[in-house]
Parts: C-alpha cells; sequence; structure tokens
C-alpha cells in the first residue's frame, strides 16, 4: 500500500512536471506571436507583471502574514536589484533576443544558465569546487561543454536542416541578446540566495520583485515607447499572449514550479528542462514555420551535456556531503558511548 502512494506520488510530480515544461514552451510560442503581431516590447511585460502582482499579492499578504519579517531600506535597495535582474533585464533581453532569433534557440540557451550560475557561484565563493573529486570535474566540464554550445549558436549559425526558411533578422544579436538574458536570469539566482535568508517569505519577495520590476518597466516605456496608442489592446490575439503571459507564465508557472521542487528537489526539477527545447523546436515548427539550424542543434547538444554533467556533479557533491555528515554524526556518538562508559566504570 506504501509502494502504491508513493508510485503515485512520482506520477503525480512527472505529471507536472511535463505540464511546467509545456507552460514554458508555449510562452516561447506565445511571445513569439505576440512580437510578431506587433505587441510592444515594453509594453508586453507590464501587462504581465500587472497581472502576476494582482495575482501573487493577496496570496503573499494573507499565506505569510507570520512568518513576513520586517522591512529595512536595505531589504528594499536588494528587492530593487533583484527586480532589476530578474524581471527587467531577465524579461527584457529575452524579448530582445526572441526577436532576433527564434522560440527554439531561446530555450536551448536558457539551459545554459545553471552552468552560468555556477560560475557566478564559484567567482562569489558561494560555490566549492573540489578538483580532486569526479563531482568537481564534472561541474568544470558541464560548466565548459555548456559556455561552449552557447558560443557555437552565437557565433556559427550553419546550414538550415529544411528547405524554405525564414529570414531571421539577425541572428548574432539575437543569441547575443539570449545570453545577456541568461547571465541576468543566474545572477537573479546567485543574488536571491542569500535574500531569502534574510527574509525567507517567498511570495512576498516574489511580489516585491514583480512591483520594482513593473515600476522599472514603466520608467524604460516612458522614454522607449511614450506613443499611448502602443498600449491598446486591439485584437483577441493580443490579449490572449498577455493573459497567458501573465497569468500562465508567471502566476501558474511559479507556483507549480515551487510545488515541484518542494516534491522532488532542484535537480529533479532541472534534469526535464531539455525537454522544453524539444517541445519548442516542436510547436515552433509546426506553428509559426520556424528553421533549424545545424549550428544550433550541435550547440544545444553541448548545452544539454554540459547541463547534465553540472546537475550530476551536483548530485554527486551532495551524496559526498551526506556521507561525512553521518561519519561526523557516527564518530560523535561513539566517542559519547565511550565517555558515558568510562564514568559508568568509575567507583
Amino acid at each position: 500500500m506504501a509502494r502504491e502512494i508513493v508510485v503515485s506520488e512520482k506520477k503525480k510530480l512527472v505529471l507536472a512536471l511535463l505540464a511546467l515544461q509545456f507552460c514554458f514552451a508555449g510562452f516561447h510560442i506565445v511571445s513569439r506571436v505576440a512580437l510578431n503581431i506587433g505587441v510592444s516590447k515594453v509594453v508586453y511585460p507590464v501587462y504581465r507583471n500587472i497581472i502576476a502582482l494582482l495575482l501573487l499579492a493577496p496570496f503573499a499578504y494573507f499565506l505569510e502574514k507570520k512568518e513576513r519579517p520586517p522591512l529595512t531600506f536595505s531589504l528594499l535597495v536588494q528587492f530593487f536589484l533583484l527586480a532589476l535582474l530578474g524581471i527587467t533585464a531577465n524579461q527584457g533581453f529575452y524579448l530582445l533576443g526572441l526577436y532576433y532569433a527564434s522560440p527554439t534557440f531561446a530555450s536551448a540557451m536558457q539551459n545554459s544558465v545553471p552552468a552560468i550560475t555556477f560560475i557566478m557561484a564559484s567567482a562569489l565563493r558561494l560555490e566549492q569546487v573540489n578538483f580532486r573529486r569526479r563531482d568537481g570535474l564534472a561541474k568544470v566540464v558541464g560548466t565548459v561543454a555548456s559556455v561552449g554550445g552557447a558560443t557555437i549558436i552565437t557565433l556559427y549559425k550553419g546550414p538550415p536542416l529544411l528547405q524554405d526558411s525564414k529570414k531571421i533578422q539577425n541572428w548574432t544579436w539575437g543569441c547575443i541578446f539570449l545570453l545577456g538574458h541568461c547571465v541576468s536570469w543566474a545572477a537573479w539566482m546567485v543574488l536571491q540566495a542569500p535574500v531569502l535568508k534574510k527574509y525567507p517569505a517567498k511570495l512576498t519577495l516574489t511580489s516585491f520583485t514583480c512591483f520594482f520590476g513593473l515600476i522599472q518597466f514603466i520608467v524604460i516605456a516612458a522614454f522607449v515607447d511614450p506613443d499611448i496608442n502602443r498600449w491598446k489592446i486591439e485584437s483577441g490575439e493580443e490579449l490572449f499572449t498577455i493573459l497567458y503571459a501573465g497569468i500562465v507564465a508567471s502566476a501558474i508557472v511559479f507556483s507549480l514550479q515551487t510545488w515541484c521542487i518542494h516534491k522532488g528537489g532542484p535537480v529533479f526539477v532541472a534534469v526535464f528542462q531539455p525537454m522544453q527545447t524539444l517541445l519548442v523546436a516542436l510547436m515552433a515548427s509546426l506553428i509559426l514555420g520556424d528553421q533549424l539550424y545545424s549550428g544550433g542543434i550541435l550547440g544545444a547538444i553541448c548545452i544539454v551535456l554540459g547541463l547534465y554533467l553540472v546537475l550530476w556533479g551536483k548530485s554527486e557533491e551532495k551524496k559526498v556531503e551526506n556521507q561525512e555528515k553521518e561519519k561526523e554524526n557516527s564518530l560523535t556518538k561513539h566517542l559519547l558511548n565511550d565517555d558515558d562508559d568510562e564514568s559508568r566504570d568509575i567507583p
């Protein structure tokens, strides 16, 4: 009976992860559609973050009343920086990259985020690397493979794999912007870790991040796209893309991802990431008529292999750490037991 419950829980987790990848893949396609029909690159994220904030803020307010620490000026500055990296730069570079490149390679480039995060965390000494162990070497080799794959995608387009290809506006600039998107995403994750230690209310932290990101995008929009007509939603297609971005890609994805990480752990969740690239490639080919290029495929393979090496290294590192802790605990217990025995022998 217990075994059946465990199997059932694992099935739920796998189904939830598949649903999560479909939601992510759909966002790549929907965002490309939004750009194709002329939705502004700054108006689109403004509406997206308004919807996400309206959905998340009430839950944050009522569910985290007791665990929410008092706000300080220092925390607000850190929330602002998180928004600058995780919302403004992240979403802004993504839309620019998507405009110049394609949804398939936007998704492929995102697989390099764990490796870029590892580089940043190592540079800041938040991540330790032991070159004498297999896990340390795996993380380094995986990082090199991921960065190398991203470089291949950026610098080498290669011949098309199919005929009747659509001309992409500027492949190199698209990949550079997507790399900026990945770097800002990785920096957001690195900065978020110490902030969460000071402010563990995750929903409230996310709500503040959305709020400051929204303010930043509104200020950018005032200079970049001041035309009021650009803010009007003139078709059902535009409305659908904005609602999908706000409800599915922000609110539902955040909740689903949090649940999956809680049930399966971050490594297990990250293993499903490359499936998103496959789904995007299929959907983009069928819906948008996008082309695949040999250079992009080669780079994507390198990135995925690098991703799995980094994840395997992290998994092995945790096993080694747990084994060392168990040894320390058993040694401590043994010493304490010996002390107790000696005290009993004393008349």
